[in-house]
Protein backbone atom coordinates (compact mmCIF):
# COMPACT_ATOMS: atom_id res chain seq x y z
CA UNK A 1 0.00 0.00 0.00
CA UNK A 2 1.33 3.43 -0.87
CA UNK A 3 2.09 6.04 1.76
CA UNK A 4 -0.54 8.36 0.28
CA UNK A 5 -4.02 7.03 1.15
CA UNK A 6 -6.69 8.00 -1.35
CA UNK A 7 -9.74 9.65 0.20
CA UNK A 8 -13.13 9.25 -1.46
CA UNK A 9 -16.18 11.22 -0.32
CA UNK A 10 -19.44 9.64 -1.50
CA UNK A 11 -22.85 11.30 -1.44
CA UNK A 12 -25.49 8.69 -0.54
CA UNK A 13 -28.47 10.76 -1.65
CA UNK A 14 -30.79 8.63 -3.82
CA UNK A 15 -28.33 5.74 -4.09
CA UNK A 16 -29.36 2.07 -3.90
CA UNK A 17 -28.09 0.47 -0.68
CA UNK A 18 -26.72 -2.80 -2.07
CA UNK A 19 -25.02 -1.32 -5.11
CA UNK A 20 -23.50 1.50 -3.10
CA UNK A 21 -22.30 -0.88 -0.40
CA UNK A 22 -20.60 -3.13 -2.95
CA UNK A 23 -18.79 -0.18 -4.58
CA UNK A 24 -17.70 1.14 -1.16
CA UNK A 25 -16.49 -2.34 -0.15
CA UNK A 26 -14.33 -2.54 -3.29
CA UNK A 27 -12.81 0.87 -2.58
CA UNK A 28 -12.09 -0.12 1.02
CA UNK A 29 -10.36 -3.34 -0.04
CA UNK A 30 -8.17 -1.31 -2.42
CA UNK A 31 -6.93 0.67 0.57
CA UNK A 32 -8.94 3.87 0.16
CA UNK A 33 -10.40 5.82 3.05
CA UNK A 34 -14.10 6.29 2.29
CA UNK A 35 -16.44 8.89 3.77
CA UNK A 36 -20.16 8.51 3.02
CA UNK A 37 -22.40 11.52 3.70
CA UNK A 38 -26.22 11.72 3.68
CA UNK A 39 -26.55 8.09 4.76
CA UNK A 40 -30.15 8.64 5.84
CA UNK A 41 -31.12 9.30 2.19
CA UNK A 42 -29.87 5.95 0.85
CA UNK A 43 -32.69 3.97 -0.77
CA UNK A 44 -33.72 0.33 -0.36
CA UNK A 45 -35.90 -0.85 -3.25
CA UNK A 46 -39.33 -2.29 -2.60
CA UNK A 47 -42.66 -1.36 -1.10
CA UNK A 48 -42.39 0.32 2.28
CA UNK A 49 -44.32 -2.20 4.35
CA UNK A 50 -42.48 -5.19 2.82
CA UNK A 51 -39.02 -3.67 3.38
CA UNK A 52 -39.79 -2.55 6.93
CA UNK A 53 -41.27 -5.95 7.85
CA UNK A 54 -38.19 -7.67 6.45
CA UNK A 55 -35.86 -5.48 8.53
CA UNK A 56 -38.00 -5.96 11.63
CA UNK A 57 -37.89 -9.72 11.17
CA UNK A 58 -34.10 -9.84 10.78
CA UNK A 59 -33.19 -7.09 13.24
CA UNK A 60 -35.80 -7.32 15.96
CA UNK A 61 -37.05 -10.89 15.51
CA UNK A 62 -34.04 -12.62 17.09
CA UNK A 63 -34.91 -13.51 20.68
CA UNK A 64 -32.89 -15.06 23.45
CA UNK A 65 -34.11 -17.31 26.26
CA UNK A 66 -31.02 -16.81 28.39
CA UNK A 67 -28.57 -14.21 29.65
CA UNK A 68 -30.48 -11.00 29.26
CA UNK A 69 -27.50 -9.03 30.52
CA UNK A 70 -25.78 -9.75 27.23
CA UNK A 71 -27.72 -9.63 24.01
CA UNK A 72 -26.73 -9.00 20.42
CA UNK A 73 -26.75 -5.33 19.50
CA UNK A 74 -28.87 -4.87 16.40
CA UNK A 75 -28.29 -1.89 14.10
CA UNK A 76 -31.08 0.68 14.23
CA UNK A 77 -29.50 3.95 13.09
CA UNK A 78 -29.01 4.65 9.37
CA UNK A 79 -25.23 4.75 9.85
CA UNK A 80 -25.12 1.33 11.49
CA UNK A 81 -27.55 -0.14 8.94
CA UNK A 82 -25.26 1.06 6.14
CA UNK A 83 -22.11 -0.20 7.85
CA UNK A 84 -23.77 -3.59 8.37
CA UNK A 85 -24.49 -3.77 4.63
CA UNK A 86 -20.87 -2.94 3.80
CA UNK A 87 -19.58 -5.44 6.39
CA UNK A 88 -21.67 -8.12 4.69
CA UNK A 89 -19.68 -7.53 1.49
CA UNK A 90 -16.24 -7.63 3.07
CA UNK A 91 -14.22 -10.74 3.89
CA UNK A 92 -14.63 -11.87 7.49
CA UNK A 93 -10.94 -11.77 8.39
CA UNK A 94 -8.32 -9.21 9.45
CA UNK A 95 -8.27 -7.67 5.99
CA UNK A 96 -12.02 -7.02 6.14
CA UNK A 97 -11.81 -5.62 9.67
CA UNK A 98 -9.02 -3.21 8.66
CA UNK A 99 -11.02 -2.17 5.61
CA UNK A 100 -14.15 -1.46 7.67
CA UNK A 101 -12.13 0.78 9.99
CA UNK A 102 -11.36 3.02 6.98
CA UNK A 103 -15.09 3.67 6.48
CA UNK A 104 -16.81 6.71 8.00
CA UNK A 105 -20.51 7.35 7.50
CA UNK A 106 -22.38 10.51 8.44
CA UNK A 107 -25.97 11.67 8.70
CA UNK A 108 -26.12 14.87 6.69
CA UNK A 109 -22.96 16.63 5.53
CA UNK A 110 -20.38 17.51 8.21
CA UNK A 111 -18.80 20.96 8.15
CA UNK A 112 -15.41 19.61 7.01
CA UNK A 113 -16.95 18.22 3.79
CA UNK A 114 -19.18 21.18 2.87
CA UNK A 115 -17.07 22.57 0.01
CA UNK A 116 -15.60 19.29 -1.22
CA UNK A 117 -16.35 17.36 -4.39
CA UNK A 118 -18.60 14.30 -3.88
CA UNK A 119 -18.36 11.05 -5.80
CA UNK A 120 -21.51 9.51 -7.28
CA UNK A 121 -21.84 6.07 -8.82
CA UNK A 122 -24.24 6.16 -11.80
CA UNK A 123 -24.92 2.42 -11.62
CA UNK A 124 -26.14 2.84 -8.01
CA UNK A 125 -28.52 5.73 -8.73
CA UNK A 126 -32.08 5.12 -7.52
CA UNK A 127 -33.56 6.68 -10.67
CA UNK A 128 -32.84 3.33 -12.34
CA UNK A 129 -35.39 1.59 -10.09
CA UNK A 130 -38.70 0.62 -11.64
CA UNK A 131 -40.41 0.47 -8.26
CA UNK A 132 -40.57 2.80 -5.29
CA UNK A 133 -37.92 2.76 -2.62
CA UNK A 134 -37.66 3.37 1.09
CA UNK A 135 -34.95 5.53 2.65
CA UNK A 136 -32.79 4.30 5.52
CA UNK A 137 -34.20 7.09 7.69
CA UNK A 138 -37.71 5.64 7.38
CA UNK A 139 -36.47 2.11 8.10
CA UNK A 140 -34.47 3.32 11.10
CA UNK A 141 -37.50 5.18 12.52
CA UNK A 142 -39.61 2.02 12.22
CA UNK A 143 -36.90 0.04 14.05
CA UNK A 144 -36.93 2.49 16.97
CA UNK A 145 -34.17 4.95 16.09
CA UNK A 146 -34.82 8.32 17.73
CA UNK A 147 -32.04 10.38 16.18
CA UNK A 148 -32.51 13.65 14.38
CA UNK A 149 -32.47 13.88 10.61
Amino acid sequence: MSSQVQEVIVDGTNMILGRLASRVAKLLLQGSRVYVVNVEKIVVSGRRNMVVQSYKRTVLGVKSHYSHRWRPKRPRSPVRLFKAAVWGMLPKNNRGIRALKRLRAYIGVPEEFRNREFTRFPEADASRLSRPGVTLAVIARELGWRGAV
